[in-house]
């Protein structure tokens, strides 16, 4: 079997032409509809100049259109940057200047990305018109060769880009759902980028190589993620940071848990409690996992098991058996499977630190691995707190203060220490933070943690920003004082 994009798509189209498999809003595409629009798209770019190892840029919305775009460019051997819609002008003119590409498909509806010096331009509508007859054929991509380049962080300056390939995406494609225990009667349901991996390899990906249905929501509204379930029959959906606590903050409702869904996929794992209340709620399973960009193939809750607060164990493929491999090195989570990256385009240098010369990925995140050869995640290794002489991992206080029944998320951070080496600050999403008794927030999360860990400053705050594909976004939080947070240590000296 050869593990290309087009390959995977065209034994679908071959496979089911005629099932429903793209729902959104009210259109629907059958494999054999998408495959049409799809070899549009190609003879599009191709008339436009792209093909074996010629980049084309796109910000890719959550529509058919951009769907279809993305698939069509590895027909051509072709990779596709993708890059975030919603960047400013500066930074996708950065993200262009960075990689030089051929092609540039542009988007009414994405004003920023506008024309590129020696790149050809073409409309996203462009793409899909009556004078495109389609393309034939798997193309000239092999498994290896690189499809996408995925943008890790920001553009203004020099981004580091992911260079997945095509063989990486086909395999994650291919064991998701069986991870997930998904079939072809399921319908897989998505608001997650389209520029980032989660979406097209799993989401997409899965649903091709099950032959399920897919359904493609245009972002992600908690107000009405669970109608839009109910609406499209979708019966699985994959959530990313603060996402399910975003639904639980939703007024409830005595029809909430009648949907159709059965599953969820979510990473990081929340709380035991918080797990279970959220089945309860909307009732379904979850189950979690981790992985990242530079490898699809990490972690997941292995099938019939429940280990509740851990990213699970190695993933391994449903066909090829073991491909995948885990170690922990000096707290370091390693992997080493065919489905890591084959580096940071044009970066060497960055990629040797990360890639080592046998194989193995450095993934710099710290983790435990348990009796039962699951992991619990622990933090970055970037993200490392030093204080008072030991190394803190901000994991493990924001799993302590969540487990309050007040606080919705957390993030803990570093912050100056008048002394030496850092303090530690705590922001806590709560409902009211005029209201919020921080004190019994802290002493909850004390009672679980050694007392060099309990954070000195604690704020509570109305919002915490996030990045495009649901993290917190940490960078963005002030490590300035303010008069909004509490400082126990002042307040213990003062005697309060």
């Amino acid at each position: 079997m050869i593990r290309t994009i087009p390959h995977l798509v065209d034994a679908a189209a071959a496979d089911m032409p005629d099932k429903v498999w793209l729902r959104f809003e009210d259109e629907t595409y059958t494999f054999e509809q998408a495959r049409e629009r799809i070899g549009k798209a190609a003879a599009a770019l191709a008339a436009s100049g792209a093909g074996p190892g010629d980049l084309v840029l796109t910000a890719p919305r959550n529509v058919p259109e951009h769907l279809f775009t993305w698939l069509a460019v590895g027909y051509l051997g072709a990779i596709v940057v993708t890059a975030n819609p919603r960047s400013s002008e500066a930074e996708l003119a950065g993200l262009a200047a960075q990689t030089e590409p051929r092609v540039v498909v542009t988007d009414d509806e994405v004003p920023a990305l506008g024309d590129v010096p020696g790149a050809a331009s073409i409309p996203l509508a462009g793409l899909f018109a009556d004078q495109w007859a389609g393309v034939e054929g798997t193309g000239p991509a092999g498994e290896d060769d690189p499809v996408v380049l995925i943008p890790t962080s920001g553009t203004t300056g020099r981004s580091k880009l992911v260079t997945q390939t095509h063989r990486a995406y086909v395999m994650a494609g291919e064991g998701f759902p069986w991870w997930m225990e998904l079939t072809a009667d399921d319908r897989m349901m998505t608001s997650l980028p389209l520029f980032h991996i989660n979406a097209p390899a799993y989401t997409v990906l899965g649903s091709v190589a099950a032959r399920a249905g897919v359904v493609l929501l245009p972002r992600f509204s908690a107000s009405r993620f669970i109608d839009d379930a109910r609406r499209h029959g979708a019966t699985e959906f994959n959530a990313i940071g603060a996402m399910l606590e975003i639904l639980m903050r939703q007024p409830e409702r005595d029809d909430d848990a009648d949907n159709p869904l059965r599953l969820a996929y979510a990473g990081p794992a929340p709380p035991r409690a918080r797990h279970l209340e959220i089945e309860e709620r909307f009732g379904l399973r979850i189950v979690s996992g981790y992985a990242m960009s530079e490898t699809p193939y990490g972690t997941i809750w292995a099938r019939g098991t429940r280990p509740y607060g851990t990213l699970g164990s190695i993933r391994q493929h449903p066909e090829l058996g073991v491909v995948n491999e885990g170690r922990v090195v000096d707290g370091e989570l390693q992997l080493r499977n065919p489905a890591v990256m084959r580096g940071y385009w044009g970066m060497p240098e960055e990629t040797a630190q990360v890639l080592l010369p046998d194989g193995w990925l450095r993934t710099g995140d710290l983790v435990e691995q348990n009796a039962d050869g699951t992991y619990t995640f622990l933090g970055r290794l970037k993200e490392v707190i030093r204080r008072r002489g030991e190394n803190v991992a901000p994991a493990e206080i924001e799993e302590a203060l969540a487990d309050h029944p007040d606080v919705h998320e957390v993030a803990v951070v570093g912050v100056p220490s008048e002394l030496s080496e850092e303090e530690i600050k705590a922001f806590l999403l709560v409902a009211d933070p005029a209201e919020a008794d921080l004190a019994a927030i802290r002493e909850h999360a004390a009672a679980s943690l050694a007392p060099f860990k309990v954070p000195r400053y604690v704020e509570a705050v109305a919002e915490l920003p996030h990045t495009p594909t649901g993290r917190i976004a940490k960078h963005q939080l002030s490590r300035e004082r303010n008069d909004h947070e509490v400082d126990f240590d002042a307040a213990r000296a003062a005697g309060r």
